[in-house]
């Protein structure tokens, strides 16, 4: 998540990085903008189901531009 990626994406959203490749997805895992690879896809919306209070608290912060915490990757 940027805090300052308000204009281009006024949705609640974040930004995920799969094998050099960049993509925009919603907070549960919906893509938005780019292309991923199933399995990076698959990937994202387990993390989202895994993540989802944190996720939702990080977006809180980013929108306020305050420090974002660390959401634990997949295990």
């Amino acid at each position: 998540m940027y805090w300052f990626d308000t204009q281009k994406h006024k949705k609640p959203h974040f930004h995920a990085r799969y094998q050099g490749v960049e993509a925009v997805f919603e907070l549960d895992g919906t893509p938005l903008e780019g292309t991923l690879s199933p399995t990076a896809l698959r990937l994202i919306k387990k993390w989202c189901q895994e993540n989802s209070c944190a996720i939702h608290e990080a977006w809180e912060k980013a929108k306020q531009g305050k420090e974002l915490p660390w959401i634990k990757p997949l295990q």
